[in-house]
């Protein structure tokens, strides 16, 4: 496998300092205004991952116009100023190209990493961000773009071949030809980093079941950058943790859509990644996803080991939230066992930690856990251990507290409360909630969802009398899986 190392034109412009953005960070260090950057995204329920790195980058003139998300940040923070009272350029004069054939192969790599047609050439309006079927974040500077398509472009032996991908629109299924790997860069880490990013939020919008296998590619790409080995420390460092971020979102993805082998091989390969580089982030990631797999394959005892591994590495990492995910894994693992004072007990940890809020220090990969997660996990407790009424009530608050524009985890959310109801003998409520979730699959592709709304339709055959029961199977029989 080899890494594409053809640049593609980039018009000839110097980098200039964007002084006034400077300006506005005042006697804050890049780390103490990067902080604020992320307090202000929580108020307005964005996501963004800044840090020192980034505000460096801004200063310096890198980032010459920023992506939506962080754009609606900025105007947030400093309300009745433009992008250009910050310095920046208008988002046209830094991402204005001219349409290409679309049989390019840039152009099928560009699809892949912004969603983006060939031949778009203006952005599409932020006011739509949330409402549209693609990822609303964008590169945080245009011409890294590059990078990113020569690493999903890497490969070996295998051509080039576009395949359309349902409403994600976004495109890859191939690799280009062997080719000598170039010298591997910070930009190439980058480039890893943004693609664990990306795979994340289309998971977030869509599921898990049509980005499984196109996800393989760029994690072959990541174990090639990891093979052609960095000249920096700091680089290599980035390689492997990001590599494991990937190899751990592609066990996820693997996970959500029924593939349980796949995913336990592939978090196996995470924390294989990060023990070899001492990545302690990275290894507790992979033994929490390693735990809730333990669960949803029926290894309960295992779940809790995992769990409880994850909270011995995770310690160090100074974050609350990150060990009220671990204590809420852990939880689950207790209630496989039939165990009820061990999960009371691990909920209650998980709640107490939780309730210590956000810091500085809570991996990026967790900014799904806010407190709809929290009482998603909490009611998928209280159903294994059999207590329907209680299971009901956290999954109905998960489902109004989530988002709006997390549809799988509405969905998902949706899917236990009509199975709580079900079985706990409310048959026309448990109907109502199997229709929400009907309605959102033909924008959520995830087995796990599905099997769960099977397993209701099958509690609830029996009441086909009851209001509403019979036209939610008779739906449900008719709606094609996978859709």
């Amino acid at each position: 496998m080899a890494l594409a190392t053809t640049n593609s034109p980039q018009p000839d412009r110097p980098v200039r300092p964007n002084l006034a953005f400077r300006q506005v960070r005042g006697r804050h260090s890049p780390a103490e205004f990067a902080a604020l950057v992320r307090r202000a995204a929580r108020e307005i329920g964005e996501r963004v991952s800044c840090d020192a790195r980034y505000i460096g980058r801004v200063e310096a003139g890198e980032i010459r116009c920023p992506n939506y998300a962080y754009e609606r940040v900025f105007l947030h923070m400093f309300p009745g100023r433009t992008l250009a009272d910050l310095g920046f350029a208008s988002r046209s004069s830094v991402r204005g190209r001219a349409a290409r054939p679309p049989e390019d192969p840039e152009d099928i790599a560009l699809a892949l990493t912004s969603g983006e047609t060939p031949e778009a050439t203006e952005p599409y309006d932020p006011k739509d961000a949330y409402h549209s079927h693609e990822p609303h974040e964008t590169h945080d500077n245009y011409e890294e773009s590059d990078v990113l398509r020569r690493l999903f472009m890497t490969g070996g032996g295998a051509t080039v071949a576009a395949a359309a991908l349902g409403p994600l629109g976004f495109t890859i299924d191939a690799v280009a030809a062997d080719r000598p790997v170039g010298r591997v860069g910070s930009s190439h880490a980058a480039a890893l980093e943004e693609a664990v990013r990306r795979i994340r939020l289309l998971d977030d919008r869509h599921g898990a079941d049509g980005l499984y296998r196109r996800a393989a590619a760029p994690l072959r790409a990541a174990y090639a950058l990891l093979d052609a080995g960095a000249t920096r420390q700091t680089t290599a460092e980035r390689l492997h943790s990001g590599a494991g971020e990937l190899a751990i979102s592609v066990g996820w993805l693997a996970h959500d859509s029924g593939r349980l082998d796949d995913a336990r091989s592939h978090y196996a390969e995470a924390l294989a990644t990060a023990r070899m580089t001492g990545d302690p982030g990275v290894e507790a990631h992979a033994f929490c996803n390693t735990a809730f797999l333990a669960r949803d394959a029926g290894r309960p005892r295992e779940a809790v080991r995992a769990a409880q591994a994850a909270q011995r590495v995770g310690r160090a990492l100074g974050s609350a939230r990150l060990m009220s995910l671990l204590a809420l894994r852990e939880a689950g693992g207790w209630a496989g066992l039939a165990d009820r004072t061990g999960a009371e007990q691990a909920l209650a940890r998980a709640q107490a930690l939780f309730e210590r809020g956000h810091s500085d220090a809570d991996p990026e990969w967790m900014s799904f856990y806010g407190e709809a997660e929290l009482e998603g996990l909490e009611a998928q407790c209280w159903s294994t251990l059999g207590d329907w009424r209680r299971a009901a009530r956290h999954a109905r608050r998960a489902a109004e507290l989530q988002d709006p524009h997390f549809t799988r985890n509405i969905a998902l959310y949706t899917a236990e409360l009509a199975d709580d109801l079900a079985r706990g003998g409310r048959p026309d409520e448990a109907a109502t909630a199997g229709m929400r979730v009907l309605d959102l699959l033909d924008q959520v592709q995830s087995s796990r969802i599905q099997g769960m709304l099977a397993g209701t339709a099958r509690v609830l055959l029996p009441h086909r009398r009851a209001s509403g029961v019979q036209e939610f199977l008779d739906r449900h029989a008719s709606t094609p899986r996978g859709v």
